[in-house]
């Protein structure tokens, strides 16, 4: 959340910053500003309330000739503390307009520091916490013998002050040629080029620039300049970033002639899921990208822990069959948000698989914090190279799926269940409880499910015209049974994303436990059908619910296996996908729920790829 981009060098520092911000703008889109310095001791800023158009206008209104500089920074914001309104928008400045501050996370000591300034007469103009950081650093600048005219001194020493999770960037007018920032528990990257050099909180921001890119770690200070970079930790001691190559490029992150990013991103997931599986399986064997944990270690484990939120959650309930079916290992599903308050059960022989999309999720992030601190061993899962979960996990498993910027998960999410299943194999076959053809043969099944997933892609025209058609209903049910249920439980959470509609998820054995009292006339109720072949019990039961559904006068929406003629007579609409094992189903079955609630968002009118008040990453509690 919140999208922060910095840049020092040769080009015109208004339009890296402002291209920059249009690639990052689905980290926070509550408002945007920029800051440029004019290597004159000028230091000009604008910010607006709202999309980033506004701040765009704003820029025109004025004259954009106002902010020309090699050197400048911009923010867009998901609002924390105090309301998304023009005086809350960064960048932040200190009383003499010198200091000019952008920020992403959480100062959870800001109230203590706030009455600190203000009892040292300092007249605060926001409700942020963001602003406490641009006045201390002012203070430090210009007042302690420590730190005086020492910009990257000075925010060392407010760091050291500051508790909770966030990103610095600084500028000061007094030195137009650099820029500072710090990270804690927050995402910061630098990008480096010829000439130039960049920071931001996601590489998107500058990969029309360079491909070359340093990880920071925790606790480390980045100073900035046209020549380069150096790091150093929050005492001033010099430290090593981790270089590494962007392996997208910028036409990833643009729209590729798509209407929206989302039905882009849900067209691109053969693509992602092949990238995610490949140098996965080698010498007959399944390997991860990071292993710190050992066969033997693996083989002592009695019990795993899935801990995620949102669509990583629902992927990890998918996990959680193939895991115990595979392993024969007892799996719990956790809200990484909930995990470690109820003080869970954890020991050196638990496994905890950490999902997270951006490595940076702050609730997982904490829950695998607790789990180590219990001495269990922690997997995690991620799409994004060098972030904050991977480097605090024994072992690492990178999702390949690109650049995800829609808000609402799709490519990702696929992805992370193919991962998932890349675990349990792993798993069973340090265990011993797969034999290593069995092992190859699953292998090869994940393979052929890009294949699978191109030929669900044939039907997005038809789920598109029935969303058109569904716009208008106040509400929507979604049942599953076995692995069919975190899909039902997902599509429920696209609609509620999206479409700002009431939608529910329910285990279709459910239904007669008090959710058919919501059954009404035209209520669009969404089956996914098991297998009639690989679950036949269960098949023959949701064909009774649909039965009981269709009787009371609701719309069924039924996505089936091609050739499920014994489903058809109680479908209203009937959604074919082909034919796969019972326990793969879920990469099928997801995409064209994904369809059907982007189309029902934009018939309504919204913005699909940016829904109200959410973020693409939380990294905050």
């Amino acid at each position: 959340m919140c999208g922060i981009v910095g840049y020092v060098g040769h080009r015109d520092a208004l339009d890296v910053v402002l291209g920059g911000l249009r690639r990052m703008e689905y980290r926070g889109y509550d408002s945007a500003g920029v800051a440029v310095l004019d290597g004159a001791g000028g230091l000009t800023v604008e910010r607006k309330a709202g999309r980033l158009a506004n701040l765009e206008g704003a820029l025109d209104e004025v004259g954009r000739s106002r902010f020309a500089g090699r050197s400048g920074m911009g923010h867009t914001r998901w609002a924390t503390h105090g309301p998304p309104v023009d005086r809350n928008s960064h960048p932040h400045r200190d009383a003499a307009e010198r200091v000019a501050v952008v920020h992403n996370g959480i100062i959870e000591n800001f109230a203590q520091l706030r009455a600190e300034l203000e009892a040292n007469g300092v007249e605060l103009e926001s409700d942020t916490d963001t602003e406490t950081a641009a006045h201390l650093i002012a203070r430090a600048y210009d007042k302690d013998p420590d730190t005086a005219g020492d910009l990257p001194a000075s925010v060392r020493a407010v760091c050291r002050r500051l508790e909770g999770a966030f990103t610095l960037v600084v500028t000061h007018a007094d030195h137009p040629d650099l820029i500072v920032a710090a990270r804690r528990s927050s995402p910061l990257v630098v990008g480096v080029g010829e000439g130039e050099t960049f920071v931001a909180s996601d590489v998107a921001a500058f990969i029309e620039h360079t491909r070359e890119a340093v990880e920071l770690g925790q606790d480390q200070l980045v100073t900035i300049t046209r020549e380069g970079y150096e790091v150093s930790d929050f005492h001033g001691e010099l430290a090593q970033g981790k270089p590494f190559t962007v392996d997208w490029d910028l036409s990833a992150a643009e729209k590729g002639g798509h209407e929206y990013f989302m039905l882009k991103e849900i067209e691109e997931q053969p693509e992602a899921l092949a990238n995610s599986l490949r140098g996965h399986f080698s010498g007959g064997r399944v390997v991860l990208d990071e292993q710190r944990i050992s066969d033997q270690d693996l083989r002592d484990i009695d019990k795993v822990f899935v801990i995620a939120c949102g669509s990583a959650y629902h992927s990890g309930l998918v996990a959680k069959y193939a895991i115990e079916h595979w392993c024969r290992l007892p799996v719990e599903v956790e809200l990484a948000s909930e995990f470690r308050y109820r003080d869970p059960v954890l020991d050196r022989d638990t496994l905890v698989v950490a999902v997270s999309q951006s490595g940076e999720t702050m609730d997982t992030l904490e829950a695998v914090r607790h789990a180590r601190e219990q001495k269990a061993r922690v997997l995690a899962v991620c799409n994004t190279n060098g972030a904050q979960i991977p480097r605090e996990s024994d072992a690492v498993l990178y999702t390949h799926a690109g650049p995800e910027i829609g808000v609402a998960s799709t490519k990702a999410f696929l992805a992370q269940i193919a991962a998932n299943y890349l675990v349990g194999l792993a798993l069973a076959q340090a265990r011993g409880t797969k034999y290593p053809d069995e092992v190859g043969r699953e292998f090869a099944e994940l393979e052929a499910m890009p294949k699978a997933v191109e030929q669900v892609l044939s039907t997005v025209g038809q789920v598109r015209e029935l969303g058109a058609r569904l716009a208008d209903s106040k509400a929507v049910l979604f049942l599953g049974r076995h692995v069919g249920y975190p899909v039902a439980l997902e599509g429920a959470l696209k609609l509620k994303e999206l479409a700002y509609m009431h939608a529910e998820g329910f285990a279709a054995g459910e239904l007669k436990h008090g959710p058919i009292a919501l059954i009404e006339k035209d209520l669009p109720v969404v089956v996914v059908m098991p297998s009639p072949r690989g679950r036949a019990v269960l098949h023959a039961k949701l064909v009774s619910n649909i039965s009981e559904i269709q009787a009371r006068g609701a719309r069924t929406v039924v996505i089936a296996e091609e050739g499920d003629e014994t489903v058809r007579p109680f479908a209203d609409e009937l959604i074919e996908v082909p034919a796969v094992s019972t326990l793969l189903q879920p990469l099928v079955s997801t995409v064209p729920l994904q369809v059907l609630a982007a189309e029902i968002a934009r018939t309504r009118g919204y913005d699909v790829d940016k829904p109200r008040n959410l973020a693409k990453s939380v990294t905050v509690e």
